[in-house]
């Protein structure tokens, strides 16, 4: 099947899409809720969707991240986090378990990767930033699978 004929799952099954947008808005409220601030839901999205290869959703949470705070050079840093020190004890628990979500079926998440991040996170940040992992891995899939275009920005888009 070609580029051009691939189902385009968001506008095939709208309802289903729809569901999963209503989903993303609770999860990002449930978020909110919880003391999880813009910056921190935006690492942990901008990750997962880069550890997913989901150029749509990289493209997405990249901008959202910088409309966050995050700088240019925090951004370039989201691959190689673990031998930078530019993120915080707070960010660096939400990368790892960013990592754990999109790599799930490895081993789970394994008890001193949850007793770590759970000695960082209260249980209901530790929810709320799980709930947020989930959502963007479904995004990720839905994306991937349909093949959402990114094209090339002209000056004046970004």
């Amino acid at each position: 099947m070609t580029e051009e004929r691939r189902v385009h799952l968001s506008r095939s099954a709208r309802p289903a899409y729809d569901a999963l947008e209503v989903f993303s808005r609770t999860v990002g409220d449930l978020a909110a809720q919880s003391g999880i601030d813009a910056r921190l839901r935006e690492i942990a999205l901008l990750h997962s969707s880069q550890l997913n290869g989901c150029a749509y959703c990289v493209r997405l949470h990249t901008d959202r991240a910088l409309a966050a705070g995050l700088t240019a050079d925090e951004i370039t840093q989201l691959a190689v986090w673990r031998d930078s020190g530019v993120f915080s004890a707070r960010e660096r628990a939400a990368l790892e378990l960013a990592e754990r979500y999109v790599h799930i079926s490895d081993a789970g998440i394994p008890d001193e990767v949850y007793d770590r991040v759970g000695g960082i996170f209260s249980e209901e940040e530790y929810v709320a930033i799980s709930w947020l992992l989930v959502s963007i891995n479904a995004f990720n899939r839905v994306a991937i699978a349909g093949r959402y275009p990114v094209p090339p920005r002209r000056a004046t888009d970004a």
